[in-house]
């Protein structure tokens, strides 16, 4: 008998125009470490990891970006929401509406944008 596929993880790869600056803010900012990097002076592809996400960055030319806005949004489920939330609010992350709230939906969130334009939602079921 074969076995049945079985997914195991996701590694999201985020657009950025410049990698080094991303990983800047995903390790100092968020507490990310370095996973990998296609270079280590100036990478075009790379990965940061914390606890079991990891996330991948990938250069790519701002002019290909027909909607400044047009960005992907990740959801992360997370442990000690409150706890994540205290951590990132003294690192400076936050935009003004960046409030942790119970979602009509379920959840405790907070969400932001990273210096991309991309959003990143952390989140528990409550």
């Amino acid at each position: 008998m074969q076995s049945k596929g079985f997914l195991h993880q996701i590694h999201p790869v985020l657009p950025v125009s410049d990698v080094l600056e991303a990983l800047d803010f995903y390790v100092n900012r968020l507490g990310f470490k370095i996973a990998f990097a296609d270079d280590s002076k100036n990478p075009k592809y790379a990965g940061v990891l914390r606890d079991a996400v990891e996330i991948h960055l990938q250069w790519h030319d701002s002019a290909e970006w027909e909607v400044a806005m047009d960005r992907p949004m990740l959801r992360i489920v997370t442990e000690h929401i409150d706890a994540l939330y205290e951590e990132l609010a003294q690192k400076d992350v936050f935009h003004a509406h960046t409030l942790l709230r119970e979602t009509a939906w379920g959840t405790r969130e907070f969400a932001f944008y990273d210096p991309f334009k991309n959003g990143l939602t952390f989140y528990r079921d409550i």
